[in-house]
Parts: structure tokens; sequence; C-alpha cells
């Protein structure tokens, strides 16, 4: 009897790993996904299974979470996913790059940059329209004061005597 149920319970354990198997080194393929992790993950649809797997693994974890999250940030998540699938491979390496930029950043300046992000989106769509193609106004770099004589340039220095240093040579080292 015994034997019987560890026989089952063998047989359970293979058909359970078996989807696993079937995944292989790369992850599962876009066919071995749920309904419900093809339905989360839809707009990757195209490109899942170009993902490389470590990108895959956490697409998968954030199917986890989904459930748990209130309806209008899973409205978010499928909108930014969407966002991201129509991202070029160069654009995506940016947003990554500028990322992990940002989290190496000390905690009061990515403070500061939140506030600012948040600010950016409290605007009228029509406002950072102009902000995105135009950029923001900044402050004028400050003009360097134009000297009150004239600067000496070789032909307007007459030539020193002989022996003498010419005015644009600095004198000679004394010993």
């Amino acid at each position: 009897m015994a034997g019987r149920y560890l026989g089952i319970g063998l047989l359970l354990g293979l058909l359970l790993s078996l989807p696993a198997l079937g995944a292989g080194p790369g992850g599962p393929t876009w066919a071995q996904l749920t309904p419900v992790q093809r339905q989360v993950l839809a707009p990757l649809a195209n490109e899942w299974n170009r993902l490389d797997p470590e990108r895959r693994r956490k697409w998968l974890g954030v199917v986890e979470r989904y459930p748990t999250l209130e309806p209008e940030q899973q409205q978010r998540l499928q909108s930014r996913m969407r966002e991201w699938a129509s991202l070029s491979p160069e654009e995506r390496e940016k947003a990554r790059e500028k990322f992990k930029n940002l989290q190496q950043l000390p905690p009061e300046e990515r403070a500061t940059v939140r506030e600012k992000w948040e600010a950016y989106q409290q605007l009228p769509e029509e406002k950072r329209e102009t902000l995105r193609t135009v950029g923001p106004k900044r402050e004028p770099l400050p003009s360097i004061p134009a000297a009150s004589a004239p600067v000496a340039t070789p032909a307007s220095v007459p030539a020193a005597p002989p022996g003498q240093p010419s005015a644009l040579q600095p004198p000679a080292p004394r010993p």
C-alpha cells in the first residue's frame, strides 16, 4: 500500500516537472505559458520567445504580483508594457542605463528627481509636449565680462630690444 502511494507520488512529481523540463534553460516559450500569464503579458507576445531567460523570469515575477495590484495599477502596468514593447532595443538599453544611474543616486537626489517627475506629470498635456520637443527653458549661462583693456596680440606688441624678453613671453626663471 505504501509502495503504491510512493509510486503515485513519484509519477505526480514527474508529471508536474514536465512543463518545467519542456521550458528548457531559456524559460517557458510563449506557447508554454498559462492562459493567465499570456493575458497579462499580451503586450510582449511578439517578442517573448526572443527575450533572454533573466528577462523572462522578471516578467513572470510581474505576473505573480499582478493579481495583488489595484485595477488602475494593473491598467498602468499594461500601458507601460505596451510602451516598452514599442521601444527599439537601443531605446530599451538607454532606459535601463538611466534607471541604473537613478538607482545609484543618493536618496535625497532621487527624491528630488521623483518630485520633479511628479510635478511634470501634473502639467497639462500641451505643456508636457512642449517640454518634450523643445526642452525646459534654462537659465542663460553667465557671460564673461569683456576685458577693459585690449588683449595684446603678437601684431600689436612692439618687438623687444635684443636680449630683453618680449611682452608676450614670461620672464625667465631666476636661479
